[in-house]
């Protein structure tokens, strides 16, 4: 029996042999190994990390280069930059969320969550353990956008407390849509499958929001979808955060969205996790 796996069930049993409930302290200590367990992972199969590193760069030069000349005019793409960054931390969380989801279905391929479910321990920490280890990934892209920002102009007109608000804010966000693509890979019947239901929600959100340009500049019908778009929030504070404005109500809509998405996907994640075969 491996450490993490010990760590998980010597606590979890005496749980059971109790009160036949899970305290708190056991749960977060069940959470923290399957977290281990998850990281260790990473560890001994670097190339997972490739799209939290790669990503941001590639997204960065290609958005500046390609769009920024468009948008902000010929030879002004440096402006552009403190435009799309923000807008580019938002698309970081709903990719990293993706992976979720595929590596969730992965996992009941390969056997290793019929293993946890016959364990004395809380279902949902193992989805947790999951979404802890993804927003550190999230916050290795984010670090990589902003580095790539700054070496591309990006300046900070507010001061590194907004910044790091701005970051959390992406993070929390994106937490919250983990928990919609863990459903999904609960559902689907292969990790293909939900890479392309994935990418069937991720394109209209990501290119029908202000993450690129202004929706000033769309048709009527798409600057109205882009306005109730919860992309289009999170962009909207977190370039307010970085680049000074009004941020209330952004921020107010954009937490409001994840702590709906979360409190709708979460438990339906849980109970389907405990019944998939």
């Amino acid at each position: 029996m491996s450490a993490a796996t010990a760590t998980i069930t010597a606590p979890a049993q005496a749980a059971a042999a109790g009160e036949g409930r899970i305290s708190l302290r056991a749960n977060l200590r069940h959470i923290g190994a399957l977290a281990r367990r998850n990281m260790l992972q990473i560890k001994q199969d670097p190339e997972s990390m490739f799209d939290a590193v790669l990503m941001p760069i590639i997204f960065t030069l290609l958005f500046v280069y390609v769009f920024g000349g468009a948008v902000s005019g010929k030879g002004h793409q440096q402006e552009y930059v403190n435009y799309v960054v923000p807008g580019l931390m938002a698309m970081m969380g709903m990719n990293i969320a993706m992976a979720v989801g595929t590596g969730v279905n992965d996992d009941f391929k390969k056997g290793v969550m019929d293993r946890f479910r016959t364990m004395p321990i809380a279902r949902s920490s193992v989805l947790i353990a999951k979404i802890v280890v993804e927003v550190g990934r999230m916050l290795v892209a984010t670090a990589i956008l902003l580095g790539m920002g700054f070496a591309l102009g990006l300046t900070i007109h507010t001061d590194v407390l907004h910044l790091f608000a701005a970051i959390v804010l992406s993070v929390v966000f994106g937490a919250s849509l983990m928990w919609i693509f863990i459903l999904l890979g609960l559902t689907m019947k292969t990790a293909q499958a939900v890479q392309g239901v994935a990418m069937l929600v991720l394109m209209p959100l990501q290119f029908g929001s202000s993450i690129f340009a202004p929706p000033t500049t769309m048709p009527g019908w798409l600057e109205g979808f882009t306005k109730v778009n919860p992309l289009s929030n999170l962009a909207d504070a977190a370039r307010a955060l970085i680049n000074g404005g009004a941020v209330a109500h952004s921020v107010w809509v954009t937490l409001a969205w994840a702590v709906g998405i979360t409190a709708v996907t979460a438990p339906l994640a849980v109970a389907r996790f405990r019944k998939k075969t």
